[in-house]
């Protein structure tokens, strides 16, 4: 087993170049899916000035199992993904993008890794969308958790009943998030299954236009 999967992982992006961009959204695609796909919702964003980066999971997954599993099975992939998110986050900095000016957005296993990654690094980011996630593994222990975001917007999306997704461990994200100082808005919606709607779609366009 390689020791970093997603070491050497492809970066796709789109949008004018970092260097003339005002904003940087970082997007994370689901399992099965891709870099290309999670960058096509970037069409429905009416914000100009933004750079979308969107990194391409090995073999299409970001981790192996359920996130709800025990954290070690789920490596070393997971912590080859988390820190790849790392390494897209410091190179945008060092390309002279702020945090403030960073926004991660992900989508199913990419918004529990969005997640994830976050509230490890917590920082006061441009915002957090995650659309359908929640926090990795199988109980959360509130006490783990340390940091500040400073009043970072944290968006939290999901179905009342989704296949992967407990509407319980999106609540447990989401008093995580408010612990550490986020400012947290969480929507449920019924009878969308495992989706992306437009009411998610309206709320990032609005946090979009603030920057």
């Amino acid at each position: 087993m390689e020791a970093d999967p997603h070491k050497n992982a492809e970066i796709w992006h789109i949008g004018r170049s970092i260097e003339n961009a005002g904003a940087v959204m970082i997007m994370v695609h689901g399992r099965g899916a891709d870099a290309q796909d999670i960058l096509s919702l970037s069409d429905e964003f009416t914000k100009d000035g933004i750079f979308y980066i969107a990194p391409q999971a090995s073999g299409g997954s970001w981790y192996p199992n359920s996130f709800l599993s025990p954290i070690d099975s789920n490596e070393p992939y997971l912590s080859s993904a988390l820190n790849l998110l790392g390494k897209l986050v410091d190179e945008t900095i060092n390309k002279g993008i702020s945090a403030d000016k960073i926004f991660l957005l992900g989508f199913s296993q990419g918004a529990c890794l969005s997640l994830e990654f976050a509230v490890r690094n917590p920082k006061k980011f441009g915002g957090i969308f995650a659309l359908n996630g929640g926090l990795i593994g199988p109980s959360i222990d509130a006490q783990k958790y340390s940091g500040d975001f400073d009043g970072c917007n944290v968006f939290l999306g999901c179905s009342e009943v989704d296949p992967h997704i407990p509407k319980a461990r999106v609540d447990e994200s989401a008093k995580i998030f408010e612990k550490l100082n986020a400012r947290v808005e969480k929507s449920f919606y019924k009878n969308i299954g495992h989706s992306i709607n437009y009411d998610e779609i309206e709320f990032i366009n609005k946090q979009l236009e603030i920057i």
